[in-house]
């Protein structure tokens, strides 16, 4: 069982102040996650504005920033339609980017999701499967695409049941990693980690520790993610 850190997602500084945005923010926050224990990173660029963003730009330099930092671990970006609501753009942004990373998160239930998983193919990218519903993984596994998946992310913001339903459904073979949202995340994380399965923390997906305590940094929460797992 292995632990991935999302560093940031869409969140803003005003909902934690150790927030990482700017590419050498999230190059720090790469180092200390990776030495509490996290193989890998999934973030969002931010545009100049602060906002996320799939612009060439800020994603080059945001995968480079991570790579110079001596982290040593797998890079993921985001392709949600909340960044860009046009499929067609979202596929061409991963074409136009020079610095790839080693993975992008593609959610099967947002529309056009089939043409951003070509285009992350095409360009060597690695490709998670986001999966929210248990319709998304019958989606998955209808498609040509099941078995081209570096893994599939199991995310719900129910609890650990809903994991469940999802997970009984996806392709055998497929590597899965789960993840929740806020107050069930811990619940979630345990269930896979009882599962045999890797997850996923950081403060895109919840502030707080398994004990309730507003957590300090993206580092503070994959060191309880590790412990947790370590337990199981």
């Amino acid at each position: 069982m292995a632990v991935k850190a999302c560093l940031n997602g869409g969140r803003s500084r005003a909902e934690h102040p150790a927030l990482p945005l700017t590419p050498a923010e999230l190059a720090r926050d790469a180092v200390a996650v990776s030495r509490a224990g996290a193989f890998a990173v999934h973030v969002h660029p931010r545009d100049a504005r602060g906002a996320p963003t799939l612009d060439a730009r800020a994603c080059d330099a945001a995968v480079a920033a991570i790579g110079a930092s001596g982290a040593g671990m797998a890079v993921g970006l985001s392709t949600a339609e909340a960044i860009d609501p046009d499929p067609f753009a979202r596929a061409a942004a991963v074409a136009a980017w020079r610095e790839r990373p080693d993975f992008v998160s593609v959610n099967v239930f947002e529309l056009g999701w089939a043409g951003v998983v070509r285009a992350a193919l095409h360009a060597g990218v690695g490709v998670e499967a986001g999966l929210a519903t248990p319709r998304d993984a019958e989606e998955l596994e209808r498609s040509p695409f099941a078995h081209q998946v570096l893994r599939a992310l199991v995310e719900v913001k129910g609890g650990a049941p809903q994991a469940r339903a999802i997970a009984e459904l996806i392709p055998a073979g497929v590597a899965q990693l789960w993840h929740g949202y806020g107050e069930c995340t811990w619940e979630v994380l345990a269930a896979a980690a009882a599962a045999g399965h890797d997850v996923r923390v950081g403060l895109e997906d919840v502030l707080v520790l398994p004990d309730g305590s507003v957590a300090a940094s993206n580092a503070e929460l994959v060191a309880a993610a590790v412990e947790l797992t370590r337990g199981r």
